[in-house]
């Protein structure tokens, strides 16, 4: 029984692109890449495709957080934070769950991402619910950025 992992949706399975990994022992943090190449316009949120998705149990998310080297070297960050990637997000019906990493270009010149470029860490994360938060909860996702607030 698989627990929690990554895999490469189908429109990326030829691509060549590789899961993600933990570079240590201790770290927290799976390293996920660029599916391809991107170009980071200035003062501007770029949308970068990882050709992944991640399964996880029901009461776990996968936090998306941005490499600190990229971050610092490059003057850039997620313009949401942090990313949450929730369960059922995983083989959703309008994107097979594909992760998508929003970053925000605080340049005032382009920056370019190259295929396999380490972004963002991955880490998966256990919550808490409150008493009787089931009585109005949607049963299936479907979308992405904005799914929930339709």
């Amino acid at each position: 029984m698989k627990l929690r992992g990554f895999e490469i949706i189908s429109n990326y399975r030829n691509a060549n692109i590789s899961l993600p990994i933990r570079k240590t022992h201790y770290s927290a943090g799976y390293d996920i890449s660029a599916a391809e190449d991107a170009v980071l316009l200035p003062a501007a949120v770029t949308v970068i495709a990882t050709g992944l998705k991640a399964y996880m149990g029901s009461d776990e998310y996968l936090g998306i957080h941005i490499r600190s080297g990229l971050s610092i070297k490059n003057h850039l960050s997620l313009i949401n934070g942090q990313g949450i990637i929730d369960a059922d997000y995983y083989n959703n019906a309008d994107n097979e769950g594909h992760i998508l990493i929003a970053v925000y270009n605080h340049n005032s010149y382009n920056i370019l991402i190259s295929k396999g470029t380490r972004i963002a860490q991955g880490i998966f994360y256990k919550y808490l619910v409150t008493d009787g938060d089931v009585n109005n909860l949607v049963v299936t996702r479907t979308g992405g950025f904005g799914s929930t607030g339709k």
